[in-house]
């Protein structure tokens, strides 16, 4: 993993300071804009550990009625004046808003537990708090938060009954999905939570442990991580958040880098109670973050009218919208579904035919991207990363292309890749990138995913199922679209030894394809 190791320090750099750099206008520029009423209060988390807080309470409150309570946990990295924009605008709609700093992070007292148990138990303490000391309605609680906000509200909705709506905006379903999908490790956006949390908050001996077998690929460590990420994944509590029966609203960003949207799309589909996934161009927390400062901005406008329906009662018209909500890479206008799977009506398979094979540990050209900036161009320009597939070297990578499509392709959900794969080693990565391409052979990515394997014997061929994270993307009439394969991306961890080759191939008896989603024409 030595080349890992040297791609992990080289990304940490710069994306450390971006995140920070972005956290630190986020939380400082609401500050200056705060309401003078608001208290800074010090709460006695699980075991007594202090939590750092802000309350505001509606204007005019005399003690004489109560009011809806909303508690917002903080993002990670992120001060306790990251919601204090949206807190005063709450405030002034009717809640009792109360933000903490969770534990591990800035003045907090405790070790970063990364949502663990002593992170849930914080939550109920929090609410404990807030009954006693606010006039706040002990029927009518609800959680929300953007990112590690996000987890611990689903996660506490989970655990604790009092708990009646949520709002989870660019969080997670399922920890280890996120950040080690197909057995791969997502380096750079490891480095990112790495770099922000040991500079703003104070990591445990476990969560130091856990990145560092995270960035060593250690196979011997492989289910103490996983066993650890299922313990802090809501989707190991769904039937206790469905037995509770809190109202959820997911909202999450189609390039999302740290937690790409298939975990919140599956776990939205075993949500029984009343529901709500809302998926828009982006990257991790892009799409909230006007909000933050005040401005106009659709997923707080979504959660505040999500909130005063489920906590004040509200008839606004939420729970009889389409609960899918879609807005696609390109312009347009929002799309309405009626559950996850009615996003894709019709499948397009195109077929990858021959046996090329390729020579691992060169990148090819044809990359994901970096982790939030590139996203973030394809959220405000529409320009994703791009590569040109003549120029593409076929010694590092596969390229198969469809025909011209006549119409434009509407692709609306998860792509899926089938294919044979024979390594000439027992271990490997390869990823996998769907790109749309225009005329002059310049493709713009689509999606993509990354898949790894161990303990394979050399020369025996095996069939590989991959998705590619979830989308929404109009391919123009009269492009193409291409699959291309290649064994490096900065995005990730490589697990190909020196001199590895890949060949893929197309048995007669099992076909290799890609399976594109298409929406409605």
């Amino acid at each position: 993993m030595g080349q890992g190791r040297t791609a992990l320090r080289a990304c940490a750099a710069g994306a450390v300071s971006a995140a920070l750099v972005a956290g630190t206008v986020v939380g400082l520029a609401p500050a200056a804009a705060a309401d003078p009423d608001v208290r800074f209060v010090d709460i006695a988390g699980d075991g007594g550990t202090v939590l750092k807080a802000n309350v505001l309470t509606p204007r005019g409150a005399d003690g004489t009625r109560s009011y809806p309570l909303l508690v917002l946990p903080t993002s990670w990295g992120l001060p306790q004046v990251e919601y204090l924009a949206q807190a005063q605008q709450l405030a002034d709609a009717g809640y009792v808003v109360l933000t903490y700093n969770v534990r591990g992070f800035w003045q907090s007292g405790g070790e970063i537990e990364v949502a663990g148990p002593p992170d849930v138990a914080d939550a109920s303490k929090v609410i404990d708090w807030a009954l006693a000391h606010t006039p706040a309605d002990p029927g009518h609680i609800g959680m929300a938060g953007v990112s590690y906000g996000a987890g611990i509200s689903l996660l506490a909705a989970a655990h604790d009954k009092r708990v009646k709506a949520v709002a989870a905006l660019s969080g997670w379903a399922d920890l280890i999905d996120s950040i080690y999908s197909g057995r791969t490790q997502h380096l750079q956006a490891a480095a990112v939570l790495d770099g922000a949390a040991g500079l703003t908050g104070r990591e445990s001996a476990e969560l130091r442990t856990i990145f560092d077998n995270l960035y060593a690929s250690d196979l011997t460590t492989e289910q103490q991580m996983i066993d650890w990420g299922r313990k802090r994944s809501p989707a190991t509590y769904v039937d206790q958040l469905n037995s509770n029966g809190a109202a959820v609203m997911l909202a999450n960003a189609w390039g999302d880098t740290v937690f790409p949207v298939n975990q919140y799309a599956s776990f939205y589909e075993k949500l029984t109670g009343p529901k709500r996934l809302e998926l828009r161009p982006g990257d991790h927390a892009t799409a909230e973050l006007t909000g933050l400062f005040g401005l106009p901005n659709d997923v707080w406008t979504d959660t505040r009218r999500w909130l005063d329906h489920y906590l004040k009662g509200a008839d606004n018209g939420v729970d009889r919208e389409q609960p899918v909500r879609l807005k696609s890479r390109g312009a347009g206008e929002y799309e309405g579904y009626p559950d996850w799977k009615s996003v894709t009506a019709a499948r397009e398979k195109f077929a990858l035919a021959g046996s090329p094979t390729i020579h691992a540990n060169v990148d090819s050209g044809a990359d994901g991207g970096i982790v939030f900036l590139s996203s973030i161009l394809d959220q405000v320009a529409q320009l994703p990363p791009m590569a040109s597939m003549p120029l593409l070297p076929r010694r590092w990578a596969a390229v198969w292309q469809s025909e011209r499509h006549g119409n434009v392709q509407r692709v609306r959900g998860t792509a899926s890749l089938h294919t044979t794969l024979t390594p000439t080693k027992e271990s490997g990565t390869f990823i996998a990138y769907l790109y749309d391409v225009g005329p002059l052979g310049v493709g713009k990515l689509v999606t993509h995913a990354p898949y790894t394997w161990h303990g394979r014997t050399p020369g025996e061929p095996f069939a590989v199922d991959l998705d590619l994270f979830s989308t929404a993307y109009d391919v123009p009439a009269g492009h193409r679209l291409a699959l291309v394969a290649d064994t490096v991306d900065p995005l990730y961890a490589e697990h190909n030894p020196s001199g590895a080759q890949l060949t893929f191939s197309s048995p007669v008896d099992d076909p290799s394809y890609v399976s594109v989603p298409l929406g409605e024409q």
